[in-house]
């Protein structure tokens, strides 16, 4: 049987948004272009695998400053949840225990408040 850890609300709320902000992160840069800045596309075959890609527009301040927003909250989110004071209570194995767990108390309904 999984061992139940009674993780604090602002450590689960900062896990979860954690979360939320690297979801939205990853769908932001999925649909920027694939360079920051303009540059022509290319492509090279004489590596291991063929590479393509298309001429970039690159991307405009207000796209550079979103994503720029969000790394600068997922790093903030980052530090809080694992230097949380929860952690000291725990050692060892039962730390990692305890972080996987949190990662994933949102597919659990059995954990979730």
């Amino acid at each position: 049987m999984a061992t139940p850890y009674d993780f604090p609300s602002d450590l689960r709320a900062g896990q979860e948004e954690l979360h939320q902000v690297q979801a939205e992160l990853s769908a932001l840069l999925r649909r920027l272009p694939w360079s920051v800045v303009p540059l022509d596309g290319f492509s090279d075959d004489n590596g291991w695998r063929k590479i393509e890609r298309p001429a970039s527009p690159g991307w405009t301040e207000d796209e550079q400053a979103e994503v720029e927003k969000l790394r600068r909250r997922e790093h903030e989110l980052a530090v809080f949840v694992s230097g949380h004071r929860f952690w000291s209570q725990l050692d060892g194995a039962a730390r990692v225990d305890a972080r996987m767990k949190l990662k994933h108390t949102k597919d659990d309904p059995e954990e979730t408040p």
